[in-house]
């Protein structure tokens, strides 16, 4: 890259990262040293090269207090030694956690920190306010796009420490804009850098339209922010109207609202929900849908949604968030208003009427859009100029 290596601090409360982050360090660590804190001791899929930190398991207080006696010991100082015993004798298992974070920062002495959600700010308030190092925040969906303008308390948390920190990582311009109404970072630093793909994983894949039945598929948990209630109601005009489809949400079983919803409207031939699965089998059962459906609400861009649009299959989603940033309607996909069970199932039945070349068309500007807006390289060089850029910041 051509520039200094760095010491990066990855804090996002778990070495269970999310698929965003867990791509970001495989490509932060060919060139940096990377480190992932946690609350936690196991560790299932660790990346090579990069250095995971714990804090302290949540789980177990015999594996904390083993955790910080290593850590007071290593320091070799008495007083902080005493004081790691009678917090143990205490149960005082946040100034614990606390008094770990510290320790390691101190070891590390990170070039920067970067957090990568709102709930982790707490724990860095000292390092904030004496500006220790430089902290970067990421700012991504729920926690930025409604936790802060439901929950007023929230909110006034989040105005009083976004002007300490050093910049902000934004996931979309919508986001970014969001934000925006909460606070800016002492140094106006806000950059917006998208999730990136390693496209080698994705080969396109070959549109065809599928002439038997209408195969619907949405991906992701059962929260009302993924406006899953409207997309059944969605199903039921179709099913109203006659239409031969299934419909299936990846990671929704066991929901109770979404199982009423269901029996309420007589879809139990034509919705299923599944459990949450593997990456590989989500992206099987994604190939082999005839359309892709974001009915979210709020989001910064939808991993998701790009990952379908990567893989050929043509996507349908709400006006949410960011998503107009990854898709212009009827040239990578289509867009519906959110909140909107008529226009979605009217989009979904104009999708139907379209020539195969026409579906096969705008799958393949899809899949151009997320090569160059949404590549691992760039976001990879685009997090580093980030990194690079706020180092000097303290």
């Amino acid at each position: 890259m051509g520039k200094s290596k760095l010491h990066i601090v990855i804090f996002d409360g778990t070495f269970q990262t999310t698929a965003f982050i867990r791509r970001l360090i495989l490509g932060l660590q060919k060139e940096h040293q990377v480190y992932v804190l946690g609350f936690n001791e196991n560790l299932k899929e660790p990346i090579s090269r990069v250095k995971y930190v714990s804090l302290g398991d949540n789980n177990s207080k015999l594996k904390l207090s083993y955790t910080s006696i290593q850590l007071a010991l290593q320091t070799f100082s008495i007083p902080i030694i005493l004081n790691t015993l009678t917090r143990i004798l205490s149960g005082k298992r946040k100034k614990l956690q606390e008094q770990n974070l510290q320790l390691q920062l101190k070891k590390i002495n990170p070039d920067v920190i970067h957090a990568q959600w709102n709930s982790v700010l707490p724990w860095l308030e000292p390092y904030l306010t004496h500006k220790t190092y430089p902290i970067i925040l990421s700012q991504r969906g729920f926690h930025t796009n409604v936790r802060p303008f439901i929950n007023s308390d929230n909110k006034n948390y989040l105005q009083e420490w976004y002007p300490k920190l050093s910049g902000i990582h934004s996931v979309s311009k919508a986001i970014s804009k969001k934000g925006k109404k909460i606070g800016i970072p002492r140094s106006h630093i806000d950059e917006v850098v998208y999730t990136g793909l390693d496209f080698s994983k994705f080969p396109a894949i070959k549109s065809s339209k599928q002439t038997d039945k209408l195969r619907i598929i949405s991906v992701g948990r059962p929260h009302w922010i993924k406006g899953y209630t409207y997309a059944l109601e969605t199903m039921r005009i179709l099913a109203e109207q006659q239409l031969d489809f299934e419909y299936i949400i990846v990671g929704a079983f066991g929901d109770e609202e979404l199982t009423y919803l269901i029996q309420e409207f007589n879809l139990q031939d034509k919705v299923k929900l599944t459990s949450k699965l593997e990456q590989e089998e989500v992206f099987n059962r994604m190939k082999n849908a005839s359309l892709f459906l974001l009915p979210s609400l709020e989001e910064g861009i939808a991993n998701v949604a790009v990952e379908a649009m990567a893989l050929g299959v043509p996507v349908i989603s709400t006006n949410c968030g960011g998503m107009e940033e990854l898709i212009a309607h009827d040239i990578e996909g289509w867009v519906v208003p959110i909140r909107d069970p008529q226009a979605l199932a009217a989009q979904i039945k104009t999708f139907i009427s379209l020539k195969e070349f026409q579906i096969k068309n705008v799958c393949i500007a899809a899949r151009k859009k997320v090569e160059q807006q949404h590549s691992e390289t760039k976001m990879i060089t685009n997090m580093i100029n980030l990194y690079h850029t706020t180092k000097n910041t303290t």
